[in-house]
């Protein structure tokens, strides 16, 4: 059964006609979902400071945004979550994803980095990828500055966020300073893993709950050419071997298309021998964590992020 809630804002959106994201232009997208917050998620939490920042990129300046949780000092050395937002590769940013990022730093008590990584169409795979790897290596490289610790510094995001985490954790453990830049920690909240898009519940849940085939196909033509779909810096579950990796936590939602890919990602983990976590939300919808402000289960969930993340960054 869909989750009551879950179904009464699918309802609403069908009564008030909301245009799915595939019929519009991604610069109409990215302004709808950057304006669903206000209905969708609760308001934000304060936290001790917010400081939005520019660090260089390979091409031109990254922007950031760095959160200290409540009831910390800017003295203070801190865990820390580096967050790459989703949104399919085309859309969202460091607003639609700020009261996220301020939830999960208060709940775990650490420092997070968002990442607001170049998108597509304007800017195709592997453009973000190259970002988001620039950007934690980064804040590796600068966590004196930032007062976070680097032997306890995370990667995570949701949906092509938690692509782009996976990918990273695969690019970092296999660069030759990996020592120095493996996170601790992978937070995949329902993420996608395999762009060929084969899995049962692709077909299962393909219409009807938020996010459709119609619109993952959307996404996935903005973002990556065919031939690159199956290359693992686009699909991670095809990476060769998935041994070494940090640890993870793996969240997924029963009416997910992108659900069996996450399951599937979880057991890559646990198969090559990784402490890995999972956790299916089976009555929800992709997407519903941040939603906060009209789904219940959607708090659980954060605070479970954030437990997870606590214990790991210790």
């Amino acid at each position: 059964m869909l989750d009551p809630q879950a179904q009464a804002l699918l309802d609403l959106m069908k009564k008030r006609g909301v245009t799915p994201t595939h019929e519009l232009w991604p610069v109409e997208a990215r302004q709808v979902y950057r304006d669903r917050r206000f209905y969708t998620q609760p308001e934000p939490p304060a936290v001790a400071s917010i400081r939005d920042l520019f660090i260089p990129g390979p091409a031109g300046d990254i922007p950031l945004r760095v959160y200290r949780p409540v009831g910390s000092n800017e003295t203070q050395t801190l865990g820390g979550l580096v967050y790459y937002h989703g949104g399919g590769w085309v859309i969202g940013d460091l607003d639609t994803h700020d009261t996220l990022c301020r939830e999960l730093a208060n709940a775990a008590g650490c420092g997070v980095v968002a990442v607001d990584y170049r998108l597509g169409p304007e800017h195709r795979f592997p453009a973000a990828v190259h970002d988001v790897e620039a950007a934690t290596r980064w804040v590796f490289a600068n966590a004196g500055d930032l007062k976070l610790d680097p032997r306890r510094i995370a990667v995570g995001g949701d949906s092509a966020g938690g692509n782009l985490a996976a990918v990273v954790c695969l690019l970092l453990r296999d660069a030759p300073d990996s020592e120095a830049v493996l996170p601790a920690f992978q937070l995949l909240i329902y993420p996608s893993t395999d762009m060929r898009a084969r899995s049962p519940s692709h077909t299962e849940n393909g219409q009807g709950y938020l996010l459709t085939s119609d619109t993952i196909n959307y996404f996935q033509d903005h973002y990556a050419d065919v031939s690159q779909r199956t290359q693992w810096q686009a699909s991670p579950l095809l990476a060769p071997s998935h041994a070494n990796l940090p640890p993870a936590l793996v969240l997924t939602a029963g009416f997910d298309p992108l659900r069996d890919e996450g399951l599937a990602y979880a057991n890559a983990l646990s198969g090559a021998g990784v402490p890995c976590q999972y956790v299916c939300f089976g009555r929800q919808i992709h997407g519903f964590v941040p939603m906060g402000r009209v789904m219940d289960e959607s708090r659980t969930a954060v605070n479970l992020c954030a437990d997870a993340l606590r214990r790991a960054l210790d």
